[in-house]
């Protein structure tokens, strides 16, 4: 499905709805995101966090590469892999064991090639104007998200 925001706030809340729907599944899920530098990626996730981590100060994890938020019922994983330059680096610091602990969200997904975990949702936001975007939701249905 494809979303048009108009502003941060926007953004925001179509994280928060997509992980309404995350919130109620069994298991975890990774949630790939794609997009440009300055794109709104971390604007999205702050939304995301808010819903299964709230209280959780929310900031793109650069230079750490994952930040843990754990004021949920589920820990939540947030990986910037802007610096990732091979997928090889994933077992670096135990990208799988995040996977198999808690639901996961990361930016900059273009760089981990095929080690993209199987079932991922997919979330690609592009610039649309000034403060406009364009968002892209693959691999999960919120048809049934009213709030």
């Amino acid at each position: 499905m494809v979303y048009y925001t108009s502003s941060p706030e926007e953004t925001e809340e179509l994280g928060r709805k997509v992980a309404r729907v995350i919130k109620e599944t069994d298991g975890f899920f990774f949630v790939a995101m794609y997009g440009d530098l300055g794109a709104g990626k971390t604007v999205f996730v702050r939304g995301f966090a808010s819903v299964l981590s709230p209280a959780s100060r929310v900031k793109s994890p650069t230079y750490t590469i994952v930040n843990e938020y754990r004021k949920g019922e589920k820990p939540l994983f947030h990986f910037d892999l802007y610096r990732i330059s091979s997928p090889d680096e994933l077992d670096g610091f135990g990208f799988d064991d995040y996977l198999a602990s808690g639901n996961c969200i990361a930016e900059w997904c273009e760089n981990i090639g095929d080690r993209l975990p199987d079932g991922a949702v997919r979330v690609t936001v592009e610039k649309n104007g000034e403060c406009g975007r364009k968002i892209t939701v693959d691999g999960l249905d919120l048809s049934g998200e009213t709030e």
